[in-house]
């Protein structure tokens, strides 16, 4: 059997801080999640890397799925992220990969994932990723990231999640990414500079309008269609709604708790307010569930406006305590990214 991270097993494996149990948001999206662990998995320092929450905005019809951008995922800790063409059947390319030392991205149906017990194994379709650190076709068994934590399985949910073996090929392949561990990453000084740098550049792509005033304004359109919808879709639109946004929110509290470890000072008031705005986002998703429910929604504008001041109050706070211009023209070209 072939392994990346040949030592790592799931009952080694100890998930990072910031799926603790104990957090408003114990899991963000499953990118996300997935590269912290991998992260803390090589004993590097995930933190260091959530600067991008910053550049999150309200698109329309969700905030923005967060990840980590791959400049930052390079510059800081030394992995290159790709896109894996499939030309061949998916296992192939997996084999192919994890032998040269390389995590496979993969998105599969968490239809077929145990972890998933109680939420979609074996109930309910679920477009997922994971990361396979180890593969073995002839046991059709299976080590991989997902989420908040770090598992293993075999037998036939690895020939459905992966489309082998008594499983026909799927006609059009899945998106996937492979991970290579190019270098041993940044640590100390170097890595607080480095993370500082990063920010300055996410600070420049931040929204251009508060996004949560945004989400308020579209939010009555937003109950419509929810109205005509199965209760079922409240999950979905949840996820995308306030899951998002307050988990993201809630990585930045972590991003500038690290640096504050680092020694940066002045950011005790922002970091505080991260997690306000944290909490009263998934105060606010009790909030949205109710209101549908009883089909009375007053209560959700007052709860919205609470955290967009706290928002216009962060950015107030992070251009002061790290000298940002409060307001620039936002360049034509982003930051390297």
């Amino acid at each position: 059997m072939k392994a990346v991270l040949a030592d790592l097993t799931a009952a080694s494996h100890v998930r990072h801080a910031l799926h603790d149990a104990s957090v408003a948001w114990p899991e963000t999206n499953c990118h996300t999640d997935l590269l912290i662990e991998v992260l803390h998995a090589l004993g590097r320092e995930p933190e260091a890397g959530l600067g991008m929450t910053l550049a999150q905005d309200f698109e329309g019809d969700q905030f923005t799925f967060f990840k980590i951008p791959n400049g930052d995922l390079d510059s800081l800790f030394g992995l290159d992220l790709q896109e894996l063409s499939i030309y061949r059947p998916l296992v192939d390319h997996i084999e192919e990969q994890v032998a040269r030392g390389r995590l496979v991205m993969v998105e599969v149906d968490a239809h077929f994932l145990p972890d998933t017990r109680g939420v979609t194994y074996r109930t309910d379709h679920s477009k997922t990723t994971i990361a396979v650190n180890r593969f073995d076709r002839a046991t059709a068994s299976l080590g991989y990231f997902h989420n908040a934590g770090y598992f293993e399985m075999a037998g036939e949910d690895v020939e459905q999640a992966l489309g082998f073996g008594s499983v026909p090929t799927p006609v059009l392949p899945p998106y996937t990414e492979f991970v290579k561990i190019a270098g041993p990453g940044l640590s100390g000084r170097a890595l607080k500079d480095a993370a500082l740098a990063r920010l300055a550049g996410h600070w420049a792509r931040r929204p251009a309008r508060n996004p949560v005033r945004a989400y308020a304004d579209a939010l009555p359109a937003h109950l419509d269609w929810l109205a005509t919808q199965p209760p079922c879709s409240f999950h979905p639109y949840a996820f995308n709604s306030a899951r998002q946004f307050g988990a993201n929110i809630a990585l930045l509290g972590a991003h500038l708790a690290w640096l504050a470890r680092q020694g940066v000072t002045g950011l005790d008031a922002a970091i505080a307010r991260c997690g306000t705005m944290a909490n009263g986002m998934k105060t606010f998703q009790f909030l949205l569930a109710r209101a549908l429910a009883r089909k009375k929604f007053d209560a959700l504008a007052p709860a919205l406006a609470e955290i967009a001041d706290q928002y216009d109050a962060l950015m107030d706070d992070l251009a002061a305590a790290f000298r940002f211009p409060a307001a620039e023209t936002r360049p034509l070209v982003r930051a390297a990214s």
